[in-house]
């Protein structure tokens, strides 16, 4: 592979979200039903006399890392101090998360960003009243009487990583802290208080953001509810407990559950970043929708390839840039992912047919493998309707992605809301089956 090749290759890097101001951002907001999260969540932050706490989410890997950059920066520039943590990168298991865990890590990341400018008088306190219990799980040696605001910091650290990567420690932890979170929240919600008369370069307002929350895997009980009911729902009064302006991502099952009206009660509207439109409802290619996600490639292609025509000498042709477009459904990552996969498989510009088509076929198996027999019909009744049911089964299909949510205004400019199932599931023999079945 060249260095032009390896650089695009790389300008294509799938975890990475991007900086707020970054030139590779387009915005897509004409395309996702008209919202934007600057100026609609982050104008109920500012506006609002009183503490917020909402919910945010979508899809994974449709760019609300990416949107959530662009409110911190939005915020800050109107005098917010503003928190943002990724809750899986070192403090939380998505596959295993107890609202414990969130306040665990709400509070080390406080401690961490805010340490010079509140006094930690009150966690500390808090430590040294539960120090017998703890001592061992922290795994440290300290007087209790002189516990130092680092000391403070490091034994949070040490309870976070141990739920994130122990799970022999993590019930353990749970078990001693979980009777305490009332007074835990009431000890850190006194340093965010002291914190707030301090905060720096002349910023009067607090703001965290959780991010990553919506990794969250759904799994239900034998109830009928699941886990992201009892953290959202059954702990919200805990979640909508600390002094300041919160903003967490959420599994976007949760908001298509039976509880959504208590969702909406609790939190008000649910901020919802739907994928590219890049088919009409009616069916289609949608062309706007389709120029920006040519514009995503357009601009990490740029800088290394300033000289070349995207439509012919990048891609071979126009009708191959489309493919892959189409095939994504308007899901940014994988646009990403098969971007890289496809610029892996030739050892020089142009990108090919052939090389395209492979990358959208790896992709398509494990769509494949992501799709239980029974699904296979709702699959295709949701692809002649373009509606879903409010049941568990299609909340799991939304949550692996093999339904795909999209927006747009209609004529009286109400937003329209409708499903589809996943591009690269059209062309696998089972769903074309039970496509025609329906259709006969």
């Amino acid at each position: 592979m060249s260095d032009r090749l390896t650089r695009i290759y790389n300008s294509f890097d799938p975890s990475r979200p991007l900086p707020a101001g970054d030139p590779q951002y387009i915005d897509c907001r004409e395309v996702r039903g008209d919202e934007d999260i600057v100026s609609d969540l982050g104008k109920r932050i500012r506006n609002s006399d009183q503490m917020t706490y909402q919910l945010y989410t979508g899809h994974r890997g449709s760019g609300k890392s990416t949107e959530l950059r662009r409110l911190q920066k939005s915020l800050e520039e109107h005098g917010f101090f503003v928190v943002y943590f990724e809750a899986d990168e070192e403090d939380i298991d998505p596959q295993n998360v107890e609202y414990i865990d969130i306040l665990l890590a709400c509070t080390r990341r406080f401690l961490k960003e805010m340490h010079t400018l509140g006094d930690a008088g009150p966690i500390r306190r808090w430590l040294q009243d539960r120090w017998q219990e703890l001592k061992d799980l922290a795994q440290m040696e300290l007087s209790v009487e002189k516990i130092s605001l680092d000391q403070a910091l490091s034994v949070f650290t040490k309870l976070t990583a141990s739920i994130r990567a122990e799970p022999s420690q993590r019930s353990k932890i749970r078990e001693k802290v979980n009777p305490h979170t009332t007074t835990l929240l009431a000890a850190l919600n006194e340093f965010i208080a002291d914190a707030r008369q301090h905060l720096p370069n002349g910023k009067t307002k607090l703001a965290m953001i959780v991010d990553n929350l919506d990794r969250i895997p759904i799994d239900f009980r034998d109830n009928g509810r699941s886990n992201h009911e009892e953290i959202f729902l059954d702990r919200s009064e805990q979640l909508r407990g600390l002094d300041c302006h919160m903003v967490y991502t959420v599994p976007i099952a949760l908001v298509y559950s039976r509880w959504a009206n208590d969702v909406q009660t609790i939190y008000g509207k649910t901020l919802v970043l739907p994928m590219v439109m890049v088919q009409h409802l009616t069916g289609g290619p949608h062309s706007v929708g389709l120029g920006k996600l040519r514009e995503a490639i357009q601009v990490r292609v740029q800088p290394h390839a300033a000289d070349l025509d995207l439509e012919t000498e990048v891609f071979d042709s126009a009708e191959t840039l489309e493919r892959l477009c189409l095939a994504c459904g308007g899901h940014i990552r994988e646009l990403m992912q098969m971007m890289q996969e496809a610029v892996n498989r030739i050892d020089e510009l142009p990108i090919t047919a052939k090389a395209v088509q492979r990358a959208i076929a790896e992709l398509r198996q494990v769509y494949q493998r992501a799709v239980e027999e029974s699904e296979w019909e709702r699959l295709a009744q949701v692809a002649l309707s373009h509606k879903i049911p409010n049941d568990n089964e299609h909340r799991g299909l939304l949550q692996r992605r093999c339904i795909l949510e999209y927006r747009c205004l209609d004529e009286e400019g109400e937003i329209l809301t409708w499903y589809d199932a996943h591009p690269l599931i059209y062309k696998l023999p089972r769903f074309a089956e039970e496509l025609a079945k329906l259709k006969a």
